[in-house]
């Protein structure tokens, strides 16, 4: 799904004023969801990054920093999520020789190439079969609206360029669930990028969660992994199916390439040999060379790869000692 301009706007338009009954339909369905299902407690610690919106924040390459830092310690990590858009319905663990991600879905590719990762629609199902290979702690990349499962830290990645979007639920806005009562059940949040909207004087001010513990407020940026040497001084046409492209192309722009043209395409979309083809022909023409995410990059053709760069990033923490903080119980 391409993310709708208005979700962003922070002036009321007509759409979201149209769409404002089915929200509050939304909104309902999911407070019921949570009132009447009843969590399962994980013999593992669980540790739940999700967000608040729909569409990309930040939250796999978070739960990979995260994840990183618990390997440093010596813990053992599995990863979990649902494996969107996977052919596989799961519990299945990836396997980076064999899966692809129309089998298994972009994110967990990714993951997996930090710790074994495992997709599953039945969360608990997942995690018993981690724990039963050795996982001593279960991350998950996503699943925070998920009340199967009781979260022993759950963490909130919010993008410091566009926080909230219009502060409306699905579909009237970006978000999953309202702020305040998202908010109550975090443990953490973590801005990543420039905080333009304020969020962290406003995050202050909602201090306490459901259990009357402060919310931990950190802060991030995702940082580029180098120049890939075959676009090294060339022009650059950059394309992306991403929850907001905006923000790649933003980072291509502040890399100091020479960005001649740019093509968006819906979160998670699975490109067809055509597709890129026809990329390669309008970079081509700009005398340019194909540019895209880690993401949009494994799920391209593999007969396709080879002439298109990847920018890879990671997640740069502003203080690495309040993520150990945060982390402390479970190492």
């Amino acid at each position: 799904m391409q993310t709708p301009d208005f979700w962003y706007n922070q002036k009321t338009t007509l759409s979201s004023v149209f769409l404002r009954p089915f929200s509050w339909i939304y909104g309902l369905i999911g407070a019921i969801r949570r009132d009447r299902t009843k969590p399962w407690r994980s013999p593992i610690p669980i540790i739940c990054v999700g967000n608040l919106v729909a569409g990309g924040q930040g939250k796999t390459p978070t739960a990979i920093a995260i994840g990183k830092t618990l390997n440093g310690k010596n813990k053992s990590i599995h990863f979990m999520s649902r494996g969107y858009g996977a052919s596989h319905k799961g519990p299945l663990l990836v396997d980076l020789r064999t899966h692809t991600a129309n089998d298994v879905g972009d994110e967990p590719l990714l993951l997996s190439e930090t710790s074994p990762t495992w997709i599953c629609k039945d969360r608990k199902a997942g995690i018993e079969l981690a724990y039963k290979m050795g996982a001593e702690i279960i991350v998950m990349d996503d699943g925070f609206q998920n009340p199967s499962i009781v979260k022993d830290l759950s963490i909130i990645v919010i993008d410091g360029e566009v926080g909230f979007g219009n502060g409306h639920l699905i579909p009237a806005g970006p978000l999953r669930e309202g702020v305040t009562v998202g908010l109550s059940r975090a443990d953490a949040t973590v801005i990543i990028g420039d905080d333009k909207l304020g969020l962290q004087e406003m995050l202050v001010e909602k201090p306490l969660n459901f259990r009357g513990d402060t919310i931990k407020i950190l802060t991030a940026r995702l940082k580029p992994d180098g120049i890939p040497p075959i676009v090294q001084n060339k022009k650059v046409f950059a394309f992306a199916g991403i929850g907001r492209p905006a923000k790649f192309f933003n980072t291509v722009l502040d890399m100091g390439y020479n960005l001649v043209g740019t093509e968006s395409f819906p979160d998670h979309h699975v490109y067809s040999k055509s597709e890129i083809l026809n990329l390669n022909n309008k970079a081509k023409y700009r005398n340019a060379k194909l540019i895209t995410t880690s993401k949009d990059y494994i799920r391209l053709p593999a007969s396709l790869q080879k002439d298109i760069a990847v920018i890879p990033v990671t997640l740069d923490w502003s203080d690495t000692n309040a993520l150990d903080s945060l982390l402390k119980p479970f190492i």
